[in-house]
């Protein structure tokens, strides 16, 4: 994701430092129906899926957050995507990493200086559950189980880790302690992986005066995640994998909700994907379900004949992210209206963390038109943010057209009224998709209950309806 700025390098700074913030945990409703579920085989890897607004989320979501807020942390994702996309500079890639790295090495000289540069205000995002998926994740030995948000657009996998040197939000559940682990390391600043971080994180790696790998992971809404890299066993049911890297999070503020961390699973080495294939080879599939209900992510093999397929598609922009290709768009069973370029003139990524379905102007602007012309009939609504097709109502009571996405080698979204429409609140429902800026990208809400199999050794991505509801 698109690098943070200077707070990011203070945070680093100080994170040797600064004094642990409290942590509150939450309780969990949904442990037994997790352990129920939740296994590893020789072949594959198993794991509940959940909306941060499900039923059995294990994370904690305000009941009164509005919609809004969702839509201005999405915005902010696809700002960073952007970036990301442009290989825009940074203000923490631009200063040399050298100086910070030579704090790090000072910092039994300066604890003056840490003190005062440590009550730099930072601008992290606002600590909410938003749009996102998570799951369980154990670590340690013996292992604990903690809450992550699952993210196909990011490579490392970070948690929350004691003593918290400098900030971490609350979550659900107690934060990872290193001490009460027997198989965990601190990885040091010579190692392949600390080297590997510069392209899992867009940052590069710092070093500690102890000699450990400090890795620096940030966010285009301003959360981000400072810490130690580490490896240790990682778990799921009762099986376990040895040597995971990860990161161990000493400063951890913005989006995660009341996670301990996130899990990456984009096209990197340090990814879990990318970690576990020799294991359980190199593909996953996932249901994301709706918020009222629970889905499923699965590692390693599949059934291959379930699943319409398009060609992952090669990009320069990005080898990390998963590209793929929009051919044709139908409403009511008509093609829009629109020259078939118009679908290929941006890239096209498919993401687990953007919520709205982002479009190349052109096509979304046919689509919205074509859309509000099936129903006529049905009283129009001001526009809602980002949203500007939307309708008095909510979705599962309206009657909508059939509208069906396209992709080369013949797959396709068939959308029902949930993946069309989102209920912004208790009167109103909009379109949920929006113009894009750099880059067209399939969002969370199309993906919705459809079983989605990423198989990066084929190549190709595939698409089941049916998946979980």
């Amino acid at each position: 994701m698109a690098p943070a700025s200077l707070p990011l390098l203070v945070a680093a700074f100080s994170l040797l430092f600064a004094a642990a913030t409290p942590i509150r945990d939450v309780a969990d409703a949904c442990s037994s129906q997790v352990q129920d579920f939740e296994h590893l085989n020789s072949t594959a890897m198993h794991l509940p899926l959940h909306h941060s607004r499900g039923p059995c989320s294990p994370v904690s979501v305000p009941s009164d957050l509005p919609f809004s807020a969702v839509l201005t942390h999405d915005d902010a994702r696809i700002a960073s995507l952007a970036a990301r996309l442009a290989k825009a500079p940074s203000s923490s890639t631009a200063r040399p990493m050298v100086t910070v790295a030579s704090l790090y090495r000072a910092n039994d000289k300066v604890d003056g200086v840490a003190a005062s540069l440590a009550s730099v205000p930072l601008t992290p995002g606002t600590s909410y559950g938003v749009g996102n998926y998570v799951t369980r994740m154990g670590l340690g030995t013996p292992a604990k189980p903690y809450i992550m948000v699952v993210d196909t657009g990011s490579s490392l996998t970070w948690l929350q880790c004691s003593p918290c040197r400098v900030s971490c939000h609350r979550q659900s559940g107690p934060v990872f302690d290193p001490k009460t682990s027997s198989s965990y390391a601190a990885v040091s600043c010579s190692t392949p992986q600390c080297n590997d971080l510069s392209t899992a994180t867009l940052n590069p790696a710092a070093c500690s005066s102890s000699d450990v790998c400090i890795y620096q992971a940030s966010y285009g809404d301003s959360s981000f995640s400072v810490g130690y890299l580490s490896k240790d066993t990682v778990s799921f049911g009762s099986n376990s994998v040895p040597n995971f890297y990860y990161g161990c999070g000493q400063d951890n503020e913005g989006l995660f909700g009341r996670s301990a961390g996130l899990m990456g699973l984009a096209r990197n080495k340090l990814s879990l994907l990318y970690q576990l294939a020799p294991t359980l080879g190199y593909s996953f599939s996932y249901c994301l379900p709706s918020s009222s209900s629970s889905g499923y992510l699965s590692i390693g093999s599949y059934n291959p004949g379930q699943y319409s397929y398009t060609p992952m598609v090669s990009s320069t922009l990005d080898d990390s992210l998963y590209f793929i290709k929009l051919s044709g768009m139908t409403v009511a069973g008509k093609p829009l209206a629109i020259s078939s370029s118009e679908y290929s003139s941006l890239p096209t990524i498919i993401d687990s963390g953007t919520v709205i379905t982002r479009l190349p102007t052109t096509v979304y602007d046919s689509l919205s038109k074509a859309v509000a012309g099936a129903m006529k009939g049905t009283k129009r609504a001001d526009a809602y943010s980002i949203l500007d097709t939307c309708f008095v109502g909510q979705a599962s009571s309206l009657r909508v057209p059939a509208v069906s996405m396209g992709f080369s080698g013949g797959a396709a979204l068939k959308l029902s009224a949930q993946n069309l429409l989102v209920d912004v609140d208790s009167s109103t429902t909009c379109l949920a998709f929006a113009p894009a800026r750099s880059a067209a990208i399939i969002g969370n809400t199309q993906q919705q209950t459809f079983s989605v199999v990423y198989d990066v050794k084929s190549n190709r991505i595939g698409f089941a309806a049916g998946g979980c509801r």
